[in-house]
């Protein structure tokens, strides 16, 4: 049973949201983020990214950096900016991407649903990123980016969806990326109860994206009961925000590797290597990209090739081994280029899928990487049959589009 709670979002006003929203603190850079601000002065990363609002070359995990989120919070609120519903709201967001829509309920979740494994997840975290957000949410005393999480089924709140399609949005505007981004409020006291009803019939929720966000909401609600002795369970600390949408609306992206050789072989004696556990077939000069399972394509000199995984180099009942992100890294990436640890070893990158193969070439062409291989998306299915069996996917096995902005849902820990 899922619980799914109202909350009184602290939002942008409907003039301001195009503005305020901003991509996850995650999938910029500081130089990036900077340049953005310099054009739009109430972007939200001067709350998600506050550094670009220190000098250049501040550490990331200062306390400055921390204490200047605050600071620039609460400026957006004080400066009407931002808003704050006078009732417990759920919300509906909707994203448009290339004809795509996804639609998700906007609520908050509970933090022992995490603990008790009903909110599944898929991926280990990195203990300095978790520690960073972890001092941002306890220092801005609020959830600033919302958890995306998934679920299997629809039920009546496909219905009151439906019936929310017909009314006019509070938000409705296309980001910089080109998404449109759609938002209605849900303050209706039967809609809402009918939705949190419908949670929990719900058995289990899954992580798609945010991983370290919700582990570090998790930690700071954990250390404010324990710092408080006793609790009821109703403070909103226990509580982070999130946006929940059904499994058939998702689309993953193929997420793609590109890989140096530190012994600096001949295209030939890369191809002879990974004969071994692969069919190779050249390709051409045209973009290659994998139509199934099991596939890859290698781009090295100028050239795409297919590899097709050969029976018996994989255990198909496994549901990890069977990933294409584990076949990749057990079968080529480890034997042939010697790259053990993906997460730590500098001669592999990620490439999402956004990107596209032009991309991805361009990186081998005119950056000085030796290949790179185009991987077949993971699926939703894989996601989840890995999260049920309480296993944990490779590094960067999933990229999911379009990105939940941040800046249009803010979740405060305390009254």
């Amino acid at each position: 049973m899922a619980v799914l709670r109202a909350f009184k979002a602290i939002r942008p006003t409907k003039d301001k949201a195009a503005a305020v929203a901003a991509l996850p603190y995650d999938v910029l850079s500081t130089k990036e983020a900077r340049e953005i601000v310099k054009q739009n002065p109430i972007s939200f990363l001067r709350i998600d990214k506050a550094e670009v609002d220190l000098p250049e070359g501040t550490d990331l995990y200062a306390d400055e950096v921390y204490l200047k989120a605050k600071e620039n919070l609460e400026s957006y609120i004080n400066d009407g900016i931002f808003i704050q519903d006078e009732k417990p709201c759920l919300y509906i967001y909707r994203q448009i991407m290339d004809g795509r829509a996804q639609t998700g309920i906007v609520g908050c979740l509970s933090i022992d649903d995490y603990v008790n494994n009903v909110i599944k997840k898929h991926e280990l975290t990195r203990a300095d990123k978790e520690v960073d957000r972890f001092r941002h949410v306890d220092t801005c005393d609020a959830h600033t980016g919302p958890i995306f999480i998934t679920y299997k089924g629809g039920g009546s709140i496909d219905e009151i969806i439906a019936k929310y399609e017909k009314t006019e949005p509070e938000y409705d505007f296309v980001s910089c990326q080109g998404v449109r981004q759609i938002v209605w409020i849900v303050s209706d006291e039967t809609d809402i109860n009918r939705i949190i009803e419908e949670f929990k019939k719900i058995n289990s929720l899954y992580i798609a994206d945010g991983h370290h966000r919700s582990a570090s909401a998790v930690h700071v609600g954990l250390k404010r009961r324990k710092e408080l002795g006793s609790y009821t369970g109703e403070e909103e600390f226990n509580f982070f925000l999130a946006v929940v949408f059904k499994c058939e609306d998702l689309k993953l992206m193929d997420y793609n590797r590109l890989l140096k050789d530190s012994e600096n072989r001949s295209a030939e004696e890369i191809i002879r290597l990974s004969e071994k556990n692969f069919y190779v077939t050249e390709k051409g000069a045209e973009n290659f990209r994998p139509s199934e399972k099991h596939t890859f394509g290698l781009y090295l000199d100028g050239l795409w090739y297919e590899l097709r995984a050969k029976d018996g180099t994989f255990d198909e009942n496994d549901p990890v081994d069977r990933l294409d992100v584990t076949i990749l890294q057990k079968n080529f990436i480890a034997p042939v280029f010697g790259i053990e640890d993906p997460r730590t070893d500098d001669r592999i990158d990620f490439v999402g899928g956004i990107r596209g193969l032009d991309g991805l070439k361009r990186r081998v062409d005119e950056n000085g990487w030796r290949a790179a291989v185009a991987m077949y998306p993971t699926t939703i299915d894989d996601l989840m049959s890995i999260s049920d069996a309480g296993l944990i996917m490779p590094p960067k096995s999933t990229w999911f589009e379009p990105k939940l902005l941040s800046g249009l849902f803010i979740h405060k820990l305390s009254d």
